[in-house]
């Protein structure tokens, strides 16, 4: 027999963990965080620029979390009118909301990294 949930049994605490599962899902992925970590710098960055700078990450998964993070509103895609055409990332206004919680995972995975190399 299941037991029934007692830390999750009030509405308040409801609210707060689908928020946090909302949360969870929009950044989820190894690589949102980069993006936006990178671009929250306050640069305009075009996909090249991108790639070049998160380590790691292939064009065909940058796009697809580039696509992503736009259409949660947390990046805009700019296409510009030249030959080639070129296309211009940035944060948004709502994404740099987000910039307290990346200085903060920042910090603390570098507190981390201190606490286990000393």
């Amino acid at each position: 027999m299941k037991k029934k949930a007692v830390i999750n049994d009030t509405p308040v605490c409801q609210v707060r963990m689908q928020a946090i599962s909302d949360t969870m899902s929009i950044l989820s992925g190894k690589w949102k965080f980069h993006i936006l970590g990178t671009l929250i710098e306050g640069t305009k960055l075009g996909f090249m620029d991108l790639l070049r700078e998160i380590d790691g990450i292939g064009s065909k998964m940058l796009s697809k979390e580039l696509q992503d993070l736009e259409m949660n509103h947390l990046i805009s895609r700019t296409v510009m009118d030249t030959k080639p055409i070129t296309v211009e990332y940035a944060i948004t206004e709502y994404g740099a909301t987000l910039s307290p919680l990346i200085n903060e995972l920042a910090q603390w995975g570098i507190d981390y990294r201190n606490s286990i190399h000393r």
